[in-house]
């Protein structure tokens, strides 16, 4: 990719990343060809190739950028909250609403998890979820709002139930992904209190 981009080279960039993404998602990505990508846009494939060295190193960049925007958007979404299970309840619903628009991208993360090309790509992006989601764990713990556990544990958990109940509600069942979000939230909450309950739950969670 060149050093420096114009105005114009950034927009059809992006148009290519964009359209590329939804292909990917619909069709399968060893099924779409770059020819597939730059006939759909009505381009050469010259101007694909200034832009990307190859298809894979196009996904890779969709993977990447997809899962930050995920994790920019949960820390933009917590920044200012103090108690740590609204915290973790407001990065779940942040998830929730983030899937719900983005849908092709996170089928396409789910596919890119099966071929070992990217799989370790995607890997990495869900511990960097991990850790950031660890912090509020701990501090539920140090306050008594969470049950005393292996905060990674707990952590894996939340991810897990979060990511296996948006595909059900979100992708599958079409819910509104506020209201999948509390019922996510809800479940969550109610596994990493104290047995089952918790000792009180503040205000807000749900």
């Amino acid at each position: 990719m060149p050093q420096r981009l114009t105005v114009r080279g950034n927009k059809r960039r992006t148009q290519i990343i964009d359209y590329a993404a939804r292909k990917f998602a619909a069709d399968g990505y060893h099924e779409t060809s770059v020819a597939d990508i730059v006939n759909g846009l009505g381009v050469g494939k010259g101007v694909f190739y200034w832009y990307f060295e190859s298809k894979d190193a196009l996904l890779k960049e969709i993977l990447v950028d997809a899962q930050r925007d995920l994790r920019r958007k949960q820390r933009q979404a917590i920044a200012d909250e103090p108690d740590p299970l609204r915290r973790i309840s407001a990065a779940i619903r942040t998830s929730f609403v983030w899937l719900s628009s983005n849908v092709h991208l996170f089928l396409l993360l789910e596919q890119a998890k099966t071929d070992e090309r990217f799989y370790n790509l995607v890997r990495h992006g869900e511990e960097m979820a991990v850790a950031d989601a660890l912090p509020h764990v701990k501090a539920g713990m140090d306050a008594g709002m969470i049950r005393r556990d292996d905060p990674l544990v707990i952590a894996h958990a939340i991810l897990g139930v979060t990511t296996s109940l948006a595909r059900l509600l979100i992708v599958d069942n079409k819910e509104d992904p506020l209201l999948a979000a509390d019922r996510a939230i809800a479940f969550c909450m109610s596994g990493v209190s104290f047995n089952g309950k918790a000792k009180e739950r503040p205000a807000g969670i749900l």
